[in-house]
C-alpha cells in the first residue's frame, strides 16, 4: 500500500512479475481496493498470487519507529512478518523507506556480526553496474559499519552480478590515502586489513559513473545525494536531447530516425526503472526497498531483484562471510599475540 502510485502500480507491476519470473507473489493491503485492480487481471489466482489483508498504511509523513511500533497491521510491518515467518522468501516496499528498514531490523533483525544495515542501489555504467551503498539506510556511519558494507556489497556483486573479485572503492575527495575527512581516512586503514574483499583504495564522484569500481561505499548521506543527482543528471540529459531534436529542425529529426536504436539504447541504460528496487543488505531477511514513484515496470525489476537476491543465496553468503572474516581477524591477533609473546622473552633472554 505505500508508494505515490499505491496500490495501482504495484498490484500491476506484480502482475508483470508473476508472468514474467513465475514467482508466487503475495500483495499484501487492503483486500477491496486490491481486488478492484485484480478486476483487469482475471487469472490472476492462477498466476500463483494471493492477497493478504492489512488494515493499516504507514505514511511518509509519520515517525518509522513510531509508526512500526503503532501500526501492527500495516501492510509493510506484515510483510516484513511473512518473511520472519518464513511463510515469504522477500518483501518488497515502494512506501516510506525509513519505515521499511526500520520493520526490517525491528522484526527481522541484524545479521550476526552487522551493526548497520545498508541499501545497495545499482548504477548504470557503460560496462554494467557500480553499486553504490548505503544510499540512504544510515545517514551517520561510523568507519566499521563502512567495512561491512563493503563486505556486504562485495558479496552481492559477486553472486548476482556475477563479478569475480569486485572492486570495491571508498568514496572519497581524491584517490590519495591521506585524502578526506577523519571517518574516511579511518575507514581507509580498516579497510587495507579486510581479508574478504579487494579493496581497491579511494573511488573519487567521477569514477561512480565510469564503473571504474564495481563496489562504491560511502555513508547514507553522501550516497543518497549520489543517488537522487545522477537520477536527475539522467532525466535532464534525455530532455534535452528530446528538445534539441525537437527543435533542430528537418535535418535534426531526420537525423533522429537514423538514431534512434541507439537513443533507445542510451534511454533504456539511463532508465531507473530498469533495476527497480535496492535490497538492504545487512539483516536477517531479504528486503527490496523500491522508489516512492514507482510505477508497474519498477515494481516488475524490483521483484526480479528479489528473485536474484534469493536465487543468489546471498543472505547465506554474507552470513558465511563475516564469520570467516572473524576468524581470520581473530587468528591475526592471536599470531601477533604470539609474536609479541616470543620477541619479549627473547629479548629477556638477552
Amino acid at each position: 500500500m505505500g508508494g505515490d502510485f499505491a496500490p495501482l502500480e504495484i498490484v500491476k507491476g506484480s502482475v508483470d512479475a508473476a508472468r514474467k519470473y513465475h514467482c508466487e507473489i503475495v500483495l499484501v493491503g487492503d483486500e477491496p481496493q486490491i481486488r478492484d485492480v485484480l478486476k483487469s487481471t482475471p487469472d490472476w489466482e492462477k498466476l500463483g498470487i494471493t492477497i493478504h489483508h492489512t488494515s493499516e498504511v504507514i505514511e511518509m509523513g509519520e515517525h518509522p519507529a513510531e509508526a512500526v511500533r503503532k501500526k501492527k497491521d500495516a501492510s509493510v510491518v506484515v510483510a516484513t512478518q511473512l518473511v520472519k515467518d518464513g511463510v515469504c522468501d522477500a518483501v518488497l516496499s515502494a512506501g516510506s523507506t525509513g519505515a521499511a528498514v526500520t520493520a526490517a531490523q525491528f522484526i527481522l533483525k541484524r545479521i550476526k556480526g552487522i551493526g548497520r544495515p545498508t541499501i545497495a542501489t545499482p548504477m548504470p555504467t557503460p560496462q554494467g553496474v557500480t553499486l553504490l551503498l548505503d544510499s540512504g539506510a544510515n545517514v551517520d556511519t561510523k568507519p566499521e559499519h563502512l567495512v561491512q558494507s563493503g563486505i556486504m556489497g562485495s558479496i552481492y556483486a559477486q553472486y548476482v552480478f556475477g563479478i569475480k573479485a569486485p572492486k570495491v572503492g571508498l568514496l572519497n575527495i581524491g584517490e590519495e590515502e591521506t585524502k578526506g575527512n577523519e571517518q574516511a581516512k579511518a575507514t581507509y586503514e580498516l579497510l587495507k586489513t579486510v581479508h574478504t574483499i579487494n579493496f581497491c583504495g579511494n573511488a573519487e564522484g567521477r569514477d561512480v559513473p565510469t564503473g571504474a569500481f564495481d563496489v562504491v561505499i560511502c555513508d547514507g548521506f553522501v550516497g543518497n545525494i549520489v543517488l537522487k543527482f545522477a537520477e536527475g543528471l539522467a532525466m535532464t540529459i534525455l530532455g534535452l536531447l528530446k528538445d534539441a531534436i525537437g527543435h533542430g529542425g528537418l535535418l535534426a529529426k531526420a537525423g533522429a530516425l537514423f538514431l534512434m536504436p541507439t537513443l533507445r539504447k542510451l534511454g533504456k541504460r539511463l532508465d531507473v526503472t530498469e533495476y527497480g528496487g535496492a535490497p538492504l543488505l545487512g539483516v536477517n531477511g531479504v528486503c527490496i526497498i523500491s522508489h516512492g514513484s514507482s510505477k508497474a515496470k519498477s515494481i516488475c525489476s524490483a521483484i526480479g531483484v528479489a528473485d536474484d537476491y534469493v536465487e543468489g543465496k546471498v543472505l547465506e553468503h554474507i552470513h558465511d562471510t563475516i564469520v570467516e572474516e572473524e576468524q581470520l581477524a581473530q587468528a591475526e591477533e592471536e599470531a601477533a599475540k604470539a609474536a609479541k609473546k616470543a620477541a619479549e622473552a627473547e629479548s629477556a633472554q638477552d
